[in-house]
């Protein structure tokens, strides 16, 4: 069976007042009429999964939804006329259906065929009239009730025998954005490395989904930074004035004994749970068709059950969900109504099309209703990432949430599932709200998460924190920073305080990698350049310096940065914490499952034994997690070689 691209964007499900709000209606009346009808490829039949499908009458939006997996879809309407459909799909041209009528006992079977985009194949459109049985609690008729809209399913929802049947054991449309690795660069042709920090967590997990199903992930799957982010660090505590403190080491490279490994530690300020700041939280649910299943809503309903029990007399929330529509389920709650908020969790249910942006913009203006000036106030996000934007284009949607964003209004993302998981979306909307972007694959991520990372995960003490380095070409021949492919920032937006860059959170620690090749050895790296004519190729009149290492950060409230300086040496560092050679076991483990060209790369039992031992220091479980993980990539490989 061809299997054509999941629809990402969605067409305006939402314009019309007439489709929305209206009174929940369970039966077929005597007036109700139906459209349905097989939407399949012009050339091989192949049935349309998740074509988008509109209905209009005299121009106005009726309804819209999306085909299932036999390419098959449904309209109910009270009132007779002429009719007319709209169908899109990515790749191919758009289809308009006119005049179809409906008459007193009718329904119309509206039976199309689309084209590829550039074929010149013939369009063919099959209408055939037939009778409706009139019946009470019809199985087809969808609620559209925000409580209960039982609609289309993702392919990964469906039982192994279903998918069986339609030949999608193998679905998977999960989306990654496509990372280019960061290649060894040369300080004489430029001596500045910019880049936002990332305290992300979902590549770890999601990772760790794929391996513990017997599968090795994609590379774009694999961000190294997130991997090594994953883990906590013993680095030391900043001082009782700091936001952070800072520290940093020179080390030889355990993957390339020819090289150095720079390696810059930021730990923030812990926050006890009893002093954290009010919250006043939104959390946006995503219960449309594509999360009905038990690693989807029932997993986002038993993650923020654990969460409410996490929660103050002072902390807030409120519940807006979306499907077909967006609704609000549960208005601002004190924690001290857990069992009241327990309650419409356990309510949630899922079916319908996504309209992700009506969702995004009641759940904001929820959190403004609500917004408390010396609290912290963010919207949350839990979805599998099959976002179709409805009402909203994605610039649109983006620019809004950077204004709430400008306003203290923070987004989150926690994302669940497999199959349609779409990675590249949630992360590019935690970015854009200053928020992070964990995925949830079990109870354990979520306690992670939500409870023992409560702090981290929801409250900022620093915002658009930047990190900038000035490698000396005396000691430097190239250097490679390891991951933060998707944070490069240009050298002038350092110092731009109207650029965006990462947030840190209570108690989150960054870790950051660099390769070196010492200068002496730079016929290794990056090939040289030819000779400068008008410039010496090592300026610097500090022979004692090995780079200039800077921070530039806002507090959460403010809109004018602070910036912090340290100067590294070009000397080793004389001890090495077990702790920092653990990161390095998880950064080469990244890159190797990422496939790097530029590393020398070593068997992944080598790096089994060298981390073994690393992990008892800080027993935590997450370590001997680890451990395992790396064992079952080896049996992966072994298995595929045999």
């Amino acid at each position: 069976m061809k299997l054509l691209p999941i629809f990402i964007s969605s067409i305006l499900l939402l314009l019309s007042s007439n489709v929305f709000g209206q009174p929940q209606i369970d039966t077929i009346t005597q007036n109700q009429l139906e459209i349905k009808g097989l939407i399949t490829d012009s050339l091989s039949g192949t049935p349309m999964i998740y074509a988008t499908v509109i209905l209009r009458k005299g121009g106005k939006i009726l309804n819209g939804t999306e085909t299932d997996l036999d390419g098959r879809y449904s309209f109910y309407v009270n009132e007779f006329g002429i009719y007319n459909i709209e169908v899109r799909y990515v790749g191919y041209r758009t289809k308009f259906v006119s005049n179809i009528a409906l008459s007193e006992g009718n329904c119309s079977i509206v039976e199309i065929l689309l084209s590829e985009e550039g074929s010149c194949h013939l369009e063919e459109v099959m209408i055939i009239a037939c009778e409706i049985p009139l019946i009470s609690n019809h199985s087809r008729f969808r609620k559209t009730s925000n409580k209960n809209i039982r609609g289309v399913r993702s392919p990964n929802s469906y039982t192994s025998e279903k998918r069986s049947q339609y030949g999608l054991e193998n679905f998977n449309a999960e989306e990654y954005s496509y990372i280019i690795e960061n290649d060894f660069i040369n300080p004489v042709d430029e001596a500045l490395s910019t880049f936002s920090i990332d305290v992300d967590r979902a590549s770890y997990s999601n990772v760790r989904r794929m391996i513990n199903e017997n599968n090795l992930p994609p590379e774009d799957a694999v961000r190294v930074e997130e991997m090594v982010n994953y883990f906590q660090y013993d680095y030391a505590e900043p001082s009782s004035d700091q936001v952070f403190s800072v520290e940093h080491h020179l080390m030889p490279c355990p993957w390339n004994s020819q090289n150095q490994i720079l390696h810059l530690g930021i730990q923030g300020k812990k926050i006890e749970k009893a002093n954290l700041p009010p919250s006043n939280l939104v959390f946006l649910i995503d219960v449309s068709g594509s999360m009905d299943a038990p690693n989807k809503l029932e997993l986002v309903k038993s993650s923020l059950s654990l969460l409410v029990d996490n929660l103050r007399a002072e902390d807030q929330i409120a519940m807006v969900v979306y499907a077909g529509s967006a609704g609000l389920v549960l208005e601002s709650t004190s924690g001290v109504h857990k069992n009241l908020i327990k309650n419409a969790i356990q309510d949630l249910s899922a079916g319908g099309s996504t309209a992700g942006g009506a969702g995004i913009n009641l759940a904001y203006m929820i959190a403004e209703k609500n917004f408390k000036p010396d609290g912290n106030n963010r919207v949350i996000l839990a979805t599998d990432g099959d976002f179709n934007i409805g009402s909203s284009d994605e610039g649109s949607l983006i620019r809004l949430i950077e204004e709430k964003r400008d306003k203290n209004i923070f987004l989150s993302v926690l994302g669940f599932g497999v199959g349609n998981y779409k990675d590249n979306k949630m992360q590019k909307l935690a970015d854009f709200g200053n928020g992070n972007h964990s995925y949830i694959d079990g109870l354990g991520e979520a306690k992670k998460t939500l409870i023992d990372e409560f702090g981290s995960t929801l409250y900022t003490i620093a915002k658009d924190v930047k990190i900038q380095i000035e490698f000396n070409p005396e000691f430097v021949g190239a250097y490679k920073l390891i991951g933060y492919e998707n944070r490069l920032l240009d050298k002038r937006d350092f110092n731009n305080d109207k650029k965006d860059a990462g947030e840190l959170g209570a108690g989150h620690s960054v870790t950051v990698f660099y390769e070196i090749i010492p200068s002496a050895n730079n016929k290794k790296g990056k090939p040289k350049v030819d000779l400068l004519k008008y410039q010496s190729i090592s300026q610097t009149e500090n022979k004692s310096e090995f780079a200039t290492f800077k921070i530039r950060y806002k507090k959460p409230k403010s809109v004018k940065s602070q910036k912090l300086e340290w100067v590294i040496s070009p000397s080793p560092s004389r001890e090495i914490s077990d702790d920092v050679q653990f990161g390095l076991c998880v950064a080469e483990f990244g890159l190797q499952l990422r496939n790097s060209t530029v590393v020398i790369r070593r068997d992944y039992q080598d790096l089994l034994e060298i981390a073994k031992p690393l992990v008892g220091l800080v027993e935590d479980g997450y370590r001997s997690e680890f451990i395992n993980l790396v064992e079952k990539v080896i049996a992966i490989q072994k298995e595929s070689e045999d």
